[in-house]
């Protein structure tokens, strides 16, 4: 009798396994192809920008990796509404009005933190000059900022809007609008950078312009779908935006500042090595930004994962069921690790393939860039592994608005061991842009070690707690 009942708990723990596994895909795919839609924006004007020229590559993506770390925080801070719309749902399926509350806080947050940024966006120029950037290529990438910078309101709004189709875990109108942002990008860049059809040729501005479009886009399609969809619209999302709710917001930008600082400081690891590859040189850069921009679409996959762990856990929470909360996390990080061990696989298999996407490997002029990017593909396909662990981990913790911690590890990680190794391998022990890369990935495992025991540790104790 014991032994049939063992069996009989083995098979519904299994089975339960195999839900949470179910589950996580059906609402991680949608996701994670939303994910891949939106750095597929900032790759298709890289691949753009690529047959510009690699001069206007280099200065293309210091311009981008600008953008993208005052987009990173912004988004970490609006990000917040996630855990919070999760864990409300949790507790209530039905909360109609703290949605709405939460949504409404993290709109005006939206607006608060551009308003800073855009100041800073407008002064690209000098800022890439202070930062040791050659003038010629500072003043290129401060006239692709210029039309860029206006994409930032729009896009924050949007990742407000997607949230709460992933706390309903409902996200698959997300990935139907960032598709469709994705075409008009790729057209509206096709059409300005190179000037068919009787366009003017635009040049990096153009770029700009194409990805501000779609993130208005990306937005109006968002606010469609909440407002028009039969299941949804009883929210009344943009129901009375001017009222103000302080205690909300507080709560709202408490749990979001050091989910933004911690963004932060993994998209400053990158940009600090976009500037040591500046100083190195043009070729080094435009490898760089290549081989970069390739991890980083490896990257959104697991990225997807923690998203999923932070609504499957932060709803787990709400409702004060631990077993669940451990199986929906424990079940993200192992399919968003596994993924990156394949993504491996293929970065050290078919580097000359990839790369070909982004410059044309056949052009002469393009050998030597050609040639560094396989050394950087092949120092990136080492630390996949450790990225994967680190953004699924993180992802846990705000499911149980664990956010100020992790922003400590990380701090710890990237800046204390990884930068500062990075540079003196590049520069003082003479191994340049590879030593960079070495620096990239002693940092991201040693925060991938820290979130994962801060992860073991905090769940057991949430546990006792409930």
């Amino acid at each position: 009798m014991g032994h049939s009942n063992e069996n009989t708990r083995k098979t519904e723990t299994a089975g339960a396994w195999i839900s949470e596994v179910r589950a996580s895909l059906r609402l991680g795919w949608p996701l994670i192809f939303t994910n891949l839609a939106q750095i597929a924006l900032l790759t298709t004007d890289l691949i753009y920008m690529g047959r510009l020229g690699a001069d206007q590559l280099a200065a293309g993506s210091l311009a981008v990796s600008l953008y993208h770390t005052l987009m990173i925080f912004s988004m970490g801070l609006v990000s917040a509404t996630m855990p919070m719309l999760a864990a409300t749902l949790g507790r209530r399926r039905n909360a109609v009005r703290e949605v709405r509350r939460t949504v409404r806080q993290g709109l005006w947050s939206a607006l608060l933190i551009c308003l800073p940024m855009w100041l800073i966006l407008w002064q690209a120029e000098p800022v890439l000059l202070l930062m040791g950037q050659r003038p010629a290529m500072a003043a290129d990438a401060a006239s692709l900022m210029r039309t860029l910078q206006w994409a930032l309101l729009p896009y924050l709004g949007y990742i407000v809007l997607r949230s709460v189709l992933a706390a309903m875990e409902r996200p698959a109108w997300t990935l139907l609008v960032a598709g469709a942002a994705i075409l008009l990008n790729a057209l509206v860049g096709w059409l300005l950078i190179f000037g068919h059809w009787g366009f003017p040729a635009l040049g990096l501005k153009g770029a700009g312009i194409a990805s501000t479009c779609s993130s208005i886009a990306m937005f109006l399609g968002m606010a469609l779908v909440l407002t028009r969809h039969k299941r949804f619209r009883r929210y009344r999302l943009f129901g009375r935006l001017w009222l103000a709710d302080f205690t909300r917001l507080a709560e709202l930008w408490r749990l979001g500042i050091p989910i933004a600082i911690t963004f932060t400081l993994e998209t400053l690891v990158f940009y600090a090595a976009v500037m040591m590859m500046g100083m190195i040189g043009k070729t080094a850069l435009a490898a760089h930004a290549i081989a970069m921009q390739i991890a980083s679409i490896s990257f959104m996959v697991p990225l997807g994962f923690g998203q999923v762990a932070t609504i499957r856990v932060g709803l787990a929470a709400g409702r004060r069921q631990l077993p669940q909360m451990l199986r929906a996390g424990w079940t993200s990080y192992a399919m968003g690790v596994g993924f990156m061990g394949l993504a491996a696989l293929v970065m050290w298999l078919s580097p000359h393939t990839i790369i070909g996407l982004f410059i044309d490997t056949e052009l002469p002029s393009n050998k030597e860039v050609v040639a560094l990017a396989i050394q950087f593909l092949a120092l990136a396909a080492l630390f996949q592994l450790a990225d994967g662990a680190q953004a699924v981990s993180a992802g846990m913790l705000r499911g149980l608005h664990d956010t100020r911690v992790p922003m400590l590890l990380a701090a710890f990680g990237y800046w204390i061991l990884g930068v500062p190794f990075g540079a003196f391998l590049a520069f003082g022990a003479g191994w340049g842009g590879q030593g960079v890369w070495v620096g990239l990935a002693t940092g991201l495992s040693v925060v991938a070690v820290l979130l994962t025991v801060r992860w073991v540790r905090h769940s057991r104790r949430v546990g006792f707690r409930h």
